[in-house]
C-alpha cells in the first residue's frame, strides 16, 4: 500500500507532467510557436497576426479539447471499469461509442460533410444507444452489471452492422473515406465555437460524477453490500451511466473515435497507485490527458499529413500498459 505522502508525490508528478505536455502541445506544428513568442501573445507584445491566429484559432482550441477528451475518457473508463466490474470495460462497453460512430455515418451519407450535424448527429447516436441500453435492460428484468453488458455488446454489433451497410452503399471516394477518417479521430477540426458547444454539456457529465463519487466507489462492491451501505443500486447506477455517457459523447461528436485511452488509463491508475478508488478514476483522467497531448503532438508532427489520433495512442498506450504490469510482476511498483 503506497502512504499517503507518496501518493500526493505521485499526482503532483502527474499534474506537473500534463501541463508540461500542454504547453508542448501548443508550441509544437506546422507552424511551431516558442515560449517566447507565446509570452509576447498573452502580454499584447508586438508579433505578427498570424502567429497570433495560430495561437488563439488553432493551438489553443485544439490543445484545450485535446485536455479534455484525456480527462473524460480516462474517468469514464474508470467509471465503467468500476461499476461493472470489468477490466476490459471502456466507454464502448454500452455501445456509446458504437452509436456515436453510426450517428456520425448516418449524417455524412444523408448530409455531406455539414460539421455541425456530424457532431450533433454522433451526439444523439450516442445517447440514443445508451437509452436502448437501458430499455432493453429494463425488459429483460435483471438490472445487473452481466446483463448491462451484455446489451451493450448487442447495441455495438447491431450498430456496426448498420455502419457496414452504409460503408455499402457510402460514395466510396467521399462519403466511405469521411467515415473511415471520423472512425480514427482528430483534433484537426476543434475550433473555440466548437469547443464552447460541447463545453457545458462536457461539465455536466464531469460534475454529476464528482458529485456521485462516493457511490461510484460503492458500486465497486458486491451488489449486495453496495445496498447495505445504503446505495440504490439500479438507480444510481443508471445516472452515473448518464453522466459518463454525457461526457463521452460531447468528446466524440468533435474527436471522432479515440480509440484505447477509456481502457489503458484506468489499468495505468491502477497499477500506480495500487488501488481502486475514485482516486484512481481522476489518475486515470491525468493518465488519459497526457498520452492525449502527446499523442496529438505527434498526430501534427511526425509527418507531413496529419496521422490519425488513434493510431497514436494506440501505439502510445500499449507500451505504458506492458511497462506497468512488468513492473509489478517485478514488485518495483
Amino acid at each position: 500500500m503506497i502512504s499517503e505522502g507518496r501518493r500526493k508525490q505521485i499526482f503532483l508528478l502527474a499534474a506537473v507532467l500534463v501541463a508540461a505536455a500542454f504547453v508542448l502541445s501548443v508550441c509544437v506544428g506546422k507552424y511551431p510557436l516558442s515560449l517566447e513568442e507565446i509570452r509576447t501573445i498573452l502580454l499584447g507584445g508586438d508579433i505578427s497576426q498570424l502567429k497570433r491566429d495560430v495561437f488563439f484559432t488553432l493551438r489553443v482550441p485544439r490543445t484545450i479539447m485535446a485536455l479534455l477528451a484525456g480527462l473524460g475518457l480516462g474517468l469514464a473508463g474508470s467509471v465503467y471499469q468500476t461499476i461493472f466490474k470489468n477490466p476490459l470495460a471502456s466507454p464502448d462497453i454500452i455501445g456509446v461509442a458504437s452509436g456515436a460512430n453510426l450517428g456520425a455515418a448516418i449524417a455524412i451519407v444523408l448530409f455531406g460533410h455539414s460539421t455541425f450535424l456530424l457532431a450533433a448527429s454522433a451526439f444523439l447516436g450516442g445517447m440514443l444507444v445508451m437509452l436502448l441500453v437501458i430499455a432493453l435492460v429494463r425488459s429483460t428484468g435483471h438490472a445487473n452489471t452481466t446483463t448491462y453488458i451484455l446489451a451493450g455488446i448487442i447495441l455495438k454489433a447491431v450498430s456496426e452492422a448498420c455502419i457496414m451497410v452504409l460503408k455499402f452503399f457510402a460514395d466510396p471516394e467521399k462519403e466511405l473515406a469521411a467515415i473511415e477518417f471520423w472512425s480514427m479521430g482528430s483534433f484537426g477540426n476543434i475550433t473555440a465555437s466548437r469547443l464552447l458547444i460541447i463545453l457545458p454539456i462536457f461539465l455536466a457529465g464531469l460534475a454529476g460524477l464528482l458529485l456521485l463519487r462516493r457511490q461510484v466507489a460503492l458500486l465497486g462492491l458486491e451488489e449486495d453490500e453496495s445496498r447495505m451501505l445504503g446505495v440504490r443500486v439500479k438507480l444510481i447506477r443508471l445516472v452515473i451511466l448518464t453522466f459518463s455517457t454525457l461526457m463521452v459523447t460531447s468528446i466524440i461528436c468533435l474527436t471522432g473515435l479515440i480509440n484505447f485511452v477509456g481502457l489503458i488509463a484506468p489499468h495505468i491508475a491502477r497499477l500506480v497507485l495500487k488501488r481502486t478508488s475514485f482516486a484512481s478514476g481522476i489518475f486515470a483522467s491525468l493518465a488519459g490527458a497526457f498520452i492525449l497531448l502527446v499523442a496529438d503532438c505527434l498526430a501534427r508532427s511526425i509527418y507531413s499529413a496529419e496521422i490519425p489520433i488513434s493510431i497514436l495512442t494506440t501505439f502510445i498506450g500499449v507500451p505504458f500498459l506492458v511497462y506497468f504490469m512488468r513492473s509489478r510482476k517485478a514488485g518495483r511498483i
